[in-house]
């Protein structure tokens, strides 16, 4: 009954916890909670969070002065403070913590193959996250910025708690979309230069992000499905084995094996989406196709 507006309160004292707004967001949560049934899963959770949010201590009130060591430099002072601002924009828009794995990420591929195919792969995986990143935060929803894992991947922390199961699955396809979207430039900049690097990065970006929709354990193809019943996930089962009836990459026999899974594990949703069913569908296709239209040797493009 009050979904919309339990929704919009949620927004709201996320982003005023953003600000270091405690007493209004706390405001916010407990009128959240007179609108919950007492039964609901969200209950204690709220009530834990307004405890935690009252045992903050308050934010102080008086005005700092911004930069009061620039003084100090006379005539340079103007520069100092721009360079500080410099590094504060810098730093918000991509944290420390995400830096330096992005860093130590783009180092494990370069000393692989290369520093050329691995700026390039470690750009993908950029690309990807920050789609799941942009469409959290396009939705007013707090998320971190990611994080990579040499050798394993990336991640994008953010929370889910009162997410409708078809916002997390889009949130969840946002990152292969984003993905597909690079390795599809990848394949248009190869036809205009013919250089084999391009081939391979569009052939491997479209590897794993067709691999990340393979909907079992922490993969993005897991969050994808939960919105979806046993119609829709059958229907994408049928699709799979289409595109691999088509095409003879078996690469896609792996979320064809995940739907499977996924049918016979009896949780399933009662709403199917047909925006999210649309996507994945949409995604599978194109990321079949271009494996399909990129077949690369061994190691093309790919040494030091």
């Amino acid at each position: 009954m009050y979904a919309a507006e339990l929704e919009a309160l949620r927004q709201q004292a996320l982003l005023l916890e953003e600000q270091h707004n405690v007493a209004p967001a706390v405001a916010l949560w407990k009128n959240a909670l007179a609108l919950l049934p007492s039964d609901a899963r969200q209950v204690e959770w709220v009530r834990q969070h307004i405890e935690e949010l009252e045992r903050m201590p308050p934010q102080a009130a008086k005005p700092e002065e911004a930069h009061p060591w620039a003084r100090r430099l006379g005539p340079l002072a103007p520069l100092a403070v721009l360079l500080a601002k410099g590094k504060t924009i810098f730093f918000a828009l991509f944290k420390a913590k995400s830096l330096f794995s992005f860093v130590a990420f783009f180092g494990v591929y370069w000393a692989m193959f290369g520093w050329a195919f691995g700026l390039g792969f470690a750009a993908m995986i950029l690309i990807h996250e920050m789609g799941h990143y942009v469409e959290i935060r396009r939705r007013g929803l707090p998320a971190e910025m990611p994080v990579f894992l040499p050798g394993l991947g990336a991640y994008v922390q953010w929370q889910a708690l009162g997410v409708s199961l078809e916002v997390r699955g889009l949130v969840s396809l946002a990152g292969p979309v984003a993905g597909a979207l690079a390795a599809l430039a990848a394949y248009a900049i190869f036809l205009s230069t013919r250089q084999p690097i391009w081939l391979a990065l569009a052939h491997v970006g479209a590897w794993l992000n067709l691999l990340n929709l393979v909907p079992i354990w922490i993969l993005d193809g897991a969050g994808a499905v939960r919105p979806l019943d046993r119609m829709a996930r059958g229907s994408l089962l049928a699709f799979c084995l289409l595109l691999w009836w088509w095409s003879g990459e078996l690469t896609l026999l792996l979320p064809a094996a995940g739907f499977t899974w996924q049918l016979f594990r009896g949780e399933e949703t009662e709403n199917s989406s047909l925006r999210v069913q649309l996507l994945f569908a949409a995604l599978l296709g194109v990321l079949g196709w271009l494996i399909h239209a990129t077949p690369v040797a061994a190691g093309a493009g790919m040494r030091p």
